[in-house]
């Protein structure tokens, strides 16, 4: 492949073009910083023994899979209510399965770097974060009620693949995928007064938390794409879009719509139809598919792919 004379190969950009580089061991000295004044405990913070509100929602309903379709219209109030539950059993569940696989990826990252950095110590200390969250959300489930939907075999079978060959910015393309598509919704949940105030408190401390882990996934995927190899590069791509489809089929799981007594195959359709609930998929997405974006990861067959995720406008 061949480029006009003073054209940087699209393939590999040079520094300014992806952005400043800040120095890694600033970067996670602010972090550990911020994690010392804005870390929670969620036995401790939130209300466990509260009994559920009267009329209220687990989730928004504007944020519900099947919200603005045909057969939402025909669900009587309640049953609309008992999807919420479900949904937001199934959304905990994915996050718990979803944060397994970072803390894996994130120790992996962590074993050849300097034992004493502050970028391995603020590592260590979002691994911390991430048992908390997946304890929070899993006693979540069980105080709601609805029971726990783990994500099916052959996904199950993908995440164990995914996280196993992923390359290391590959690794945190897939933690950048899976925090802010649900961060986006539940900052949205969280001053939400429609909701169950167990699930605002529980959305509001992932929120908190969750944007260090951000700011540490982007900061690093944006160091990695400037010196990774060409060929690891384009396995990034790839392999961060086939995430991205993988992660949008497993978002909801469909035996929450049997479970609330409605036909899956029918539900599923009017998903997959729904207008409605592409544009919340893909308002989740924007920030970060700009930012894959402006760092050269959504191109060739991975910017396909994203886009057959449906994440991707």
């Amino acid at each position: 492949m061949t480029t006009a004379p003073g054209r940087p190969r699209p393939d590999r950009l040079p520094h300014d073009a992806l952005g400043p580089l800040r120095d890694r061991e600033r970067v996670a000295q602010r972090l550990l910083e911020s994690s010392a004044r804005h870390s929670f405990d969620p036995d401790a913070e939130l209300d466990w023994d509260a009994p559920p509100e009267d009329g209220k929602w687990y989730w928004p309903p504007e944020l519900l899979s099947l919200y603005g379709t045909p057969l939402w219209r025909r669900m009587p109030e309640e049953q609309r209510r008992e999807l919420a539950r479900h949904e937001a059993a199934a959304l905990a569940s994915l996050g718990i399965w979803f944060e397994i696989i970072l803390m894996q990826l994130l120790v992996r990252h962590i074993y050849d770097k300097p034992l004493t950095s502050a970028h391995v110590r603020y590592a260590l200390t979002e691994i911390a974060d991430e048992c908390r969250h997946s304890k929070m959300f899993a006693r979540m489930i069980q105080k709601g009620g609805a029971p726990a939907y783990p994500v099916s075999g052959l996904h199950h079978a993908l995440g164990r693949v995914a996280k196993t060959i992923t390359t290391t910015p590959g690794a945190f393309a897939m933690t950048l995928l899976g925090e802010e598509i649900l961060d986006h919704m539940q900052r949205l949940t969280f001053p939400d007064e429609r909701v169950q105030t167990l699930v605002r408190g529980v959305t509001r401390i992932h929120v908190i938390e969750e944007a260090r882990h951000v700011r540490y996934a982007r900061e690093e995927l944006r160091r990695q794409m400037v010196s990774a190899p060409r060929w690891e590069a384009a396995l990034t791509r790839v392999s961060s879009g086939e995430a991205a489809r993988i992660f949008a089929f497993a978002f909801v799981n469909p035996a929450v719509y049997t479970n609330v007594g409605l036909d899956r195959r029918e539900a599923v359709a009017q998903v997959r139809a729904s207008g409605h609930r592409r544009e919340v998929m893909q308002a989740g997405a924007k920030r970060l598919t700009d930012f894959l974006d402006e760092i050269g990861v959504l191109r060739g067959t991975g910017r396909r792919l994203w886009k057959s995720s449906g994440l991707l406008a």
